[in-house]
């Protein structure tokens, strides 16, 4: 099952550590993911101008892969700033601000919310639902944009994701590779999935408060129409009411049609993107009447722009880390071992091959292997290598598959489905308008005292 360790794999090993100094000393690491690039594909090829392509062809591989997310961030942010700009925003966020009184109320209501609707419709859908709405209902209470991203990726892309209970994905993959029944896995996840889950958003609220008192962290403005006028002449009273009734309806049908049709990813993203370019033109179209085909290409070249320069930074990262995956292959070629699964898988193998067995060192050697694979950004890529070392710890140790696989499958979705890597959380820093960067940045030592407790805990559950 092992595979020989090459220069490749200690050359991404190195980068990622000076990637993860540079984020804690709040450095930017793009030039470094570029450098990073460059050794990689010149050690593989030996080849200088194959390695400077490499490069470029990695960042089209990136774009590639986050394109989806750019394309329905963009148009949410368009259609968010015709909301405001009509002042069909206000009538919308009138009932919410009835409830959402306070900062704590709206940090917590909003990551329950995200919570529930992730397990039916997995997270980067539901911030698309309900950031548009909820989020200058929370900044107008106090809570800052970055408060809401924090809420809606712990919530969502932490506890949903990692049980995800409802779909079945993530326990489904987990199970078949450890050889037992998905019943047994899901069973399993339960205590650790809540108690990993309440840990950190605990954890996460009151170093968000503490900051708060402290004036550490900006109020910050929600996105607004780029001249910042409200026009609300545009449409009566009536209508504003007709389409704050409109609005939320269709996205409810989009909830009900991902249900009935079984959406889910990338379908179910789609389905809200489309959604949101049909309330734009209609909307657009109301509102401007003659002058719509030119609002409507301004709305989206200011939504475009905001993506992309959100997305900006990201690209040479999320680059340099898909070369850990399957995008090796696709973007510099076939020069791994023959045995090689990926860079990461065969780092998270090495790791297992190398610690005693007992039940303590296999719980905290599956958080490492979990914690590894999740580094390529997916958080699903690694989960199978992890169900695998589960059982083989397992069978060493005689008992704990069900656990051990729950808790690789817990540590590799909160690190990479995510909310540590960087581009794992963009959508809900796109959508509240705050550095991806930062936001890992405020998830770090929450996630790692969520996992310290989990796995103590696992290991009383083996």
């Amino acid at each position: 099952m092992g595979v020989e360790l090459t220069a490749l794999h200690w050359i991404y090993v190195s980068f990622i550590c000076i990637i993860i100094a540079l984020m804690v000393w709040r450095k930017d690491t793009s030039l470094v993911c570029m450098v990073g690039i460059f050794l990689l594909a010149v050690t593989a090829t030996g080849s200088l101008p194959i390695s400077i392509s490499t490069i470029f062809k990695s960042f089209i591989y990136a774009i590639t892969e986050l394109l989806p997310t750019i394309l329905v961030i963009s148009i949410i942010v368009s259609m968010s700033k015709l909301l405001t700009g009509t002042g069909v925003n206000e009538v919308m966020i009138a009932p919410f601000a009835k409830l959402i009184r306070t900062p704590s109320l709206a940090y917590w209501m909003i990551g329950i919310l995200m919570m529930i609707i992730s397990w039916f419709f997995w997270p980067s859908p539901a911030v698309a639902l309900l950031g548009a709405v909820l989020l200058p209902v929370a900044v107008r209470v106090g809570l800052p944009p970055l408060g809401v991203a924090m809420a809606m990726n712990l919530f969502g892309h932490g506890i949903a994701l990692s049980g995800d209970f409802v779909i079945q994905g993530a326990p489904k993959l987990t199970a078949d590779a450890a050889g037992i029944p998905v019943s047994e896995v899901i069973s399993a996840s339960v205590p650790l999935v809540f108690i990993m889950g309440i840990v950190t958003v605990t954890t996460a609220f009151f170093f968000l408060r503490r900051d708060m008192k402290r004036g550490n962290i900006q109020q910050g403005e929600v996105v607004a129409i780029q001249e910042n006028e409200v026009q609300s002449h545009l449409l009566t009273k009536r209508m504003k009411v007709a389409f704050a009734l409109l609005i939320p309806m269709l996205f409810g049908l989009d909830v009900v049609a991902m249900y009935y049709f079984q959406l889910q990813g990338g379908d179910a993203t789609a389905l809200i993107g489309g959604t949101a370019i049909f309330i734009l033109s209609l909307l657009s179209v109301t509102a401007y009447k003659k002058k719509s085909l030119e609002q409507i290409t301004d709305l989206l070249i200011q939504g475009f722009q905001f993506g992309f320069k959100v997305f900006g930074p990201v690209i040479p990262i999320a680059a340099f880390f898909y070369l850990g995956d399957s995008g090796f292959q696709t973007i510099v070629g076939d020069f791994l071992p023959k045995q090689s699964h990926g860079i990461v898988n065969d780092l998270g193998v090495a790791l297992s091959t190398v610690v005693p067995l007992s039940k303590e060192v296999g719980a905290v050697t599956l958080v490492g292997v979990g914690a590894i694979t999740g580094l390529d950004g997916s958080g699903f890529s690694g989960i199978s290598l992890v169900g695998s070392i589960a059982n083989l710890f397992a069978t060493a140790i005689g008992t704990g598959v069900a656990t051990l696989t729950a808790l690789g499958q817990i540590a590799s979705i909160w690190v990479g489905g995510g909310t540590l890597v960087p581009w794992a959380l963009i959508p809900a820093a796109a959508i509240c308008g705050v550095s991806p960067f930062e936001l890992a940045r405020r998830n770090v030592v929450p996630v790692v005292t969520g996992l310290v407790v989990t796995t103590i805990v696992a290991m009383f559950l083996i």
